[in-house]
């Protein structure tokens, strides 16, 4: 007895495994199964048939560029060069950042198409994001756990995270930026930092996060090295966008190829008053620009304006985020380091798109607000159960305008 008191009893690796592998796999697996019905459920936008396991359901307008920066790299030059008919305006794909068609390019060398590598990253990225999430949220399937990464497999706007776009990858870095600084790693920070701001601007937020990180981590450190730690990742995460400019220069000859071609083809540059973008957000006439052929399914006839439930939900989402964080401190007093870094990227990606005067972008960016899940387990069920519900609801009427052809 005394001597098999002292024998170790063995590692549970099957429940380990399970508790660590299995509810990312089968959150991915859900999310593509819900994605694949709404699809079902849909049309594209001739009045065919959505093709959700090809790569043209997966594709839309600003795909092209991307996939042009991972075939050709970067060209700018006026649209008349090319186009007769087409209005006074410069041309090109220089408004894309290049750490998403990069990836691409790399996977590609594997004798891939560049189309089908485009959709293994964007669905690698997102098993990766919800992996992650899972180490972040500790790994341990509970109620509140569940229903988070539930939530997860319909966040608002996810439906561009199965589509050949960088918001899977981009939000990816974001949480392992994240995850660096948890772990009190600068370098983890910087890359994952660098890698969103590389692949998105909206990824830059996270150089901001990584500035105020000072305050809330590190906090081993003394202040010095806190604000030394803080601002070399940030500044090592503002390299992202340092590296797509200079891919720019490389092909155009100009440091400025990006704000010129914002400037002169969709008006953007300047900051705008957010409040007025969200109400031009909100009145942008998708259904009258591109309304589909034929005669629409229930679920099509009735998305054609889901971009203005989605900025509802998105509001009521960041309400959310900011009450659980409240009432965390003041119960609590206190915000774990993940969680800090996770409530400022959330309020930065939902203003951003409007400070820059995204109207018809600022639906697929907020799908970075993923990173705010990490707050939401914190929520009572009777709030996370209801949130389940209307982000399933919205997933569905976004993702059927999105099939439709009417998002871009």
């Amino acid at each position: 007895m005394a001597d098999s008191a002292l024998v170790e009893p063995p590692r549970p690796a099957l429940r380990d495994w399970r508790h660590r592998l299995l509810p990312p796999v089968v959150a991915w697996l859900i999310a593509n199964l819900v994605t694949w019905l709404v699809a079902k459920g849909s049309v594209a936008g001739d009045g065919t048939k959505v093709a959700y396991w090809s790569t043209e359901g997966r594709h839309r307008w600003d795909s092209a560029h991307y996939l042009s920066i991972a075939r050709t790299g970067y060209e700018m030059f006026w649209c008349r060069d090319r186009y007769e008919n087409f209005r006074d305006v410069m041309c090109g794909n220089v408004a894309w950042f290049p750490g998403y068609p990069m990836s691409v390019r790399a996977v590609s060398a594997t004798g891939l198409s560049y189309e089908i590598s485009a959709v293994v990253v964007t669905e690698v990225s997102l098993f990766g994001m919800f992996a992650v999430l899972w180490w972040l949220l500790g790994a341990r399937l509970t109620w509140a756990t569940g229903l988070t990464l539930a939530i997860g497999t319909v966040f608002p706007g996810g439906i561009y995270l199965h589509a050949m776009f960088p918001i899977a990858t981009g939000t990816l870095a974001l949480l392992v930026c994240i995850v660096g600084v948890k772990r009190g790693s600068w370098g983890i920070a910087a890359a994952g930092g660098f890698v969103a701001a590389s692949c998105h601007p909206v990824g830059a937020v996270a150089v901001g996060m990584l500035l105020l990180s000072a305050f809330f981590a590190w906090q081993r450190d003394s202040w010095p090295m806190r604000c030394a730690k803080a601002g070399l990742s940030a500044a090592l995460a503002g390299c992202g966008v340092l590296w797509g400019k200079w891919l720019m220069w490389q092909a155009t000859g100009r440091w400025d190829a990006y704000e010129i071609i914002q400037e002169s083809s969709y008006q953007q540059g300047e900051l705008r008053q957010p409040f007025d973008e969200m109400r031009n957000a909100y009145d942008f006439p998708f259904s009258d620009w591109y309304r589909p052929e034929g005669n629409l399914p229930w679920l099509v006839e009735h998305s054609l304006a889901a971009h203005r439930t989605q900025l509802w939900l998105d509001i009521a989402f960041l309400v959310l985020v900011l009450a659980t964080a409240a009432a965390l401190l003041i119960r609590s007093r206190h915000l774990d380091v993940e969680e800090w870094a996770a409530l400022i990227l959330t309020v930065a990606i939902f203003f951003l798109p409007f400070f820059a005067g995204a109207e018809m972008s600022w639906y697929r960016n907020h799908a970075q607000m993923f990173v705010g899940l990490l707050l939401v387990r914190h929520m009572p069920r009777w709030v996370q159960v209801p949130l389940l519900v209307f982000c399933a609801i919205q997933y569905a009427l976004l993702g059927a305008m999105f099939f439709a052809g009417v998002l871009v």
